[in-house]
């Protein structure tokens, strides 16, 4: 899909549709001086106060009204979108909204989409930030890009019809370098975010460790990354036991992928982010198998992986300050007669010992040697994204990602990060009590704490390789993936926390 910014009357751009969002306590707003109907015909005003008048439309959410061949219009359709009270309003409500819009459009054979802009002037609770038309236009542009991705590549007759072209209109402005530059970074991170979900939807005959590998160069060459695949062999001269230990059972090698961004000119600071992120590109469970029922969804257990190169992808673009180097541990958990079996211990990176009680907690094993290898790199801050644990889900559900950390400076930095880029998370409790689940008598510890508290021992296993360095744990296993589309999404992989990690580097002082 093609994406442009342009400056002129609503009335006078040609389009399959134009689509205007109208607030249910500011609905006149629309016909002020600046606003998108201060030029409209009267025609159009005259079909507008009619609708307002009969209770057919008055700005509440998802109340859509369609005018055809609005009079002296060169569009085909003029639709009006309700987006409900101002109070309630925000950037990524408008993200959802335009990507409501498209999905619902481009279906009845619309090409060609503008959308009229509004500023945004929200004053969220958590960041105190006012937002302005240059926000409206990055949402906006998020929202079609990612509204516009359909899940069927593989399919031969495709069921789904896309959308060719996508305008903002700058209604009565002149080109201003801030909106563009707004525009730009919503294109880079909607086409980021479909680069994500792009892999977390191919299925894992079509992408083994070795292909996540192969495109994590391609995307890399291509934007001027430099990249590095550790593979096997090298992993068993530097003592990856842990990793190797869940690669064992597939006949596909494991790869361990690295990206590199450094900044042009010499940060300010000496800090170095690492994201580091599961690429497990199919998990059975091993020996303690999964049940057959909805286990061809474990394609997507790669997902964090996808995010960390996605936000890579965004990053070599956006260029932030600081020093960024992704690390994502990619394996295949497979059932066979060389899978490790539960009771096996095995030898971390960091030296540590592990007993393997459950050989479906297969993605903290790899973390842990990519922890210990970010660090070795002299990475000073750690956040990882790993489709970790059923746990977080039935804490959680599939709204909020789990977040875990032992830094609150860290934690503070993510957060924010992901409440402007409207990604939802809650902090989960790390006391050390939950510590104590993960004592072994056989080994330094179990990478499994029973049933209770699944998601925070998980993390704490996590923990033990990452202390002292600040780190911060999501787990994204109920968000990363949607059971059933949205209305503004499409069903699959959501391409969950590069929009996050973009947004921690580029803040990052």
């Amino acid at each position: 899909m093609e994406s442009k910014l342009i400056y002129e009357p609503l009335d006078r751009v040609a389009a399959d549709a134009v689509a205007l969002l109208i607030l249910e306590d500011a609905f006149e707003d629309v016909f002020e001086d600046g606003g998108a109907l201060s030029t409209a015909s009267a025609g159009v005003r005259t079909w507008l106060a009619e609708l307002k008048s009969s209770g057919e439309f008055s700005g509440k959410p998802a109340e859509i009204a369609v005018l055809y061949n609005p009079p002296g219009w060169a569009a085909k359709r003029l639709i009006v979108v309700g987006a409900g009270k101002h109070e309630k309003f925000d950037s990524a409500a408008l993200r959802r909204i335009v990507g409501s819009t498209v999905r619902i459009w481009k279906q009845k054979g619309v090409k060609t989409l503008a959308w009229s802009l509004a500023p945004i002037q929200e004053t969220s609770p958590e960041t105190s930030q006012k937002r302005s038309g240059a926000n409206a236009a990055e949402a906006a542009v998020e929202g079609a890009i990612l509204g516009n991705y359909e899940t069927d590549v593989h399919k031969t007759d495709k069921d789904s019809k896309s959308l060719e072209t996508f305008y903002i209109v700058y209604v009565g402005g002149t080109a201003d370098a801030e909106l563009e530059r707004s525009f730009e970074r919503g294109r880079i991170l909607g086409e980021a975010q479909n680069f994500t979900r792009d892999l977390g939807n191919e299925p894992s005959n079509r992408l083994t460790p070795v292909v996540l590998a192969d495109q994590a160069r391609a995307m890399a060459a291509e934007y001027g990354l430099p990249c590095e695949v550790l593979d096997q062999d090298r992993m068993m001269q530097l003592g990856m036991g842990a990793l190797l230990g869940v690669a064992q059972g597939s006949t596909e090698p494991p790869a361990f992928i690295i990206v590199r961004y450094t900044p042009a000119n010499a940060p300010a600071s000496t800090d170095h982010l690492a994201l580091i992120g599961k690429g497990v590109t199919f998990d059975s469970g091993g020996i303690s198998i999964k049940p057959a029922e909805g286990m061809e969804k474990m394609k997507y257990d790669m997902c964090g992986g996808a995010a960390v190169l996605g936000a890579m992808r965004a990053i070599a673009q956006l260029k932030p300050s600081i020093p960024v180097t992704a690390i994502v541990p990619a394996v295949e958990n497979m059932v066979s007669g060389r899978a490790q079996r539960p009771g096996d211990i095995v030898k971390s990176l960091d030296g540590k010992t592990v007993e393997v009680l459950n050989t479906d907690a297969e993605g903290r094993l790899i973390l842990i040697d990519a922890i210990t290898y970010a660090r070795r790199l002299g990475c000073t801050h750690l956040v990882d994204a790993a489709t970790l644990t059923g746990a977080i889900v039935v804490a959680l559900g599939h709204v909020n990602i789990g977040a875990f950390t032992n830094d609150d400076a860290l934690m503070a930095r993510v957060m924010t990060a992901a409440q402007e880029e409207g990604e939802k998370m809650w902090r989960m409790p790390m006391d050390d009590d939950y510590k104590e689940l993960l004592k072994t008598p056989f080994a330094d510890l179990a990478n499994i704490g029973g049933r209770w508290g699944g998601a925070i021992s998980a993390a704490w296993f996590l923990k033990e390789f990452a202390d002292p360095v600040p780190w911060v744990h999501l787990d994204i296993a109920g968000t990363a993936w949607l059971d059933d589309a949205k209305p503004f999404m499409a069903k699959g992989p959501t391409g969950v926390c590069v929009r996050t990690f973009v947004k921690l580097a580029e803040a990052w002082q």
